[in-house]
């Protein structure tokens, strides 16, 4: 899954970015509203992290002409503004979730998986294709009712495909899903992740389309 981070303060972006990356996110980090806004128009987000104070274009601005436009990416501010005045004007512009800083970076995690599963139309955010489970806000997957272990990357390879069942999706939308700006990505980054995956569900679930990507097959081996 991949996150915008709006945040004009460099050395806090940073340590937030990196403690999402180590949670599995991809994050892309801005230092000002009207890059945010351009960033919202190229690219497809999970969860916006964004400071009502930014240069160029406001939090609350960027928020508000987001919403204007019925994009319903979740979004949560974070801010050094705690009135409980504050916290209602960013609720009412449009705000999932509203954390006042400084604040503690697992919660952080617990309030952006809560943002996203209120937005995911599904039932407790669970993907069913034949056997295989995919639980978004718990980060889960079963197989025949059997927990797997997978990498951040791994997971969210997998997550791409099944929110798209029956579709091809292309190494550039997996890589775009994998990693952030200026993130170093080797050239077959995406078959290996895909290689170690496939060996984790075991033959038949994903598929190679040549030359375009890759997909879920119509009728995975279902062997236990």
């Amino acid at each position: 899954m991949r996150i915008l981070l709006a945040e004009d303060d460099p050395s806090l972006g940073e340590s937030i970015a990196s403690w999402l990356e180590l949670d599995g996110y991809a994050v892309d980090r801005v230092l000002r509203g009207d890059l945010a806004e351009t960033a919202l128009a190229t690219h497809d987000y999970q969860c916006l992290l964004i400071d009502r104070g930014l240069p160029g274009l406001s939090g609350d601005r960027l928020l508000a002409r987001l919403r204007e436009r019925r994009l319903t990416v979740p979004a949560i501010f974070i801010t050094a503004r705690d009135a409980v005045r504050d916290r209602i004007e960013g609720l009412d512009l449009g705000a999932d979730d509203y954390l006042v800083k400084p604040f503690d970076l697992e919660e952080l995690s617990a309030r952006i998986r809560a943002a996203i599963r209120r937005h995911d139309q599904r039932p407790a955010t669970a993907l069913q294709h034949g056997a295989l489970v995919l639980d978004a806000a718990g980060k889960q997957v079963m197989l025949h009712g059997q927990a797997l272990a997978l990498t951040a990357r791994e997971f969210a390879i997998l997550h791409a495909l099944m929110r798209r069942p029956g579709h091809v999706v292309s190494r550039a939308q997996l890589e775009d899903g994998l990693y952030g700006w200026g993130d170093e990505v080797d050239s077959n980054a995406v078959e290996v992740h895909v290689y170690k995956l496939r060996r984790k569900l075991g033959p038949g679930w994903i598929e190679t389309v040549r030359r375009m990507g890759y997909r879920l097959a119509d009728r995975p081996t279902e062997s236990a």
